[in-house]
């Protein structure tokens, strides 16, 4: 029976942990843990303490402090970086490295990638991340990635196009370490 070592960054309720619970209850032969989570909102953590009990105890708090080598070997990393300075509604100062912006969080990922090099990584954020203004430092950071051996593929999807009944498009990105295929899935029709 496969065991998946998750690891969630910027956790929040930790929706990655959420679609893991839902993927064991449909496929038996299918299991996870979650090894540890990152986040310190507090009532971020209260709702993740609610749904997870379990793991309430290995939250690694502020990105910024944690030392990847307290952080467990895992097989899937994911990480929703914050989107505050990269979505249209906010001050748009972008997510470069050592600006100080809340979305330049998304580097201090790096030290964990490159200790840990999980087989998989998973990113979720807002679709401005992909426009002009922001798209060469996402490539910075895809080509980053890519210097620690993983191959990225990324797309916008829009929550309509499964099953949810709601507008909204975020871009995933999806980094397989070594040569890898991976294709997103299909949309569906809304029945909702």
């Amino acid at each position: 029976r496969m065991k998946l070592r998750l690891v969630s960054l910027f956790s929040g309720y930790d929706s990655q942990a959420l679609a893991m619970a839902r993927l064991k209850r449909d496929f038996p032969d299918f299991d996870y843990e979650l090894v540890a989570w990152c986040e310190i909102d507090k009532m971020a953590i209260h709702v993740h303490n609610a749904l997870f009990p379990q793991w309430a105890d290995r939250n690694l708090g502020d990105i910024c402090n944690v030392n990847p080598e307290d952080v467990p070997d895992c097989d899937c990393l994911t990480y929703s970086f914050p989107c505050q300075d990269i979505s249209n509604a906010g001050m748009q100062k972008g997510f470069a490295q050592g600006s100080g912006s809340r979305s330049s969080l998304l580097w201090e990922c790096e030290k964990i990638i490159k200790a840990k090099q999980p087989q998989y990584l998973v990113m979720e954020n807002v679709k401005a991340l992909t426009q002009k203004k922001f798209m060469p430092e996402f490539q910075r950071w895809i080509d980053t990635l890519s210097e620690y051996g993983y191959t990225s593929f990324w797309q916008v999807l829009n929550s309509k196009d499964f099953g949810c009944p709601q507008n909204r498009e975020r871009v995933f990105m999806v980094s397989i370490l070594g040569n890898a295929a991976f294709e997103f899935p299909r949309p569906f029709p809304l029945e909702k």
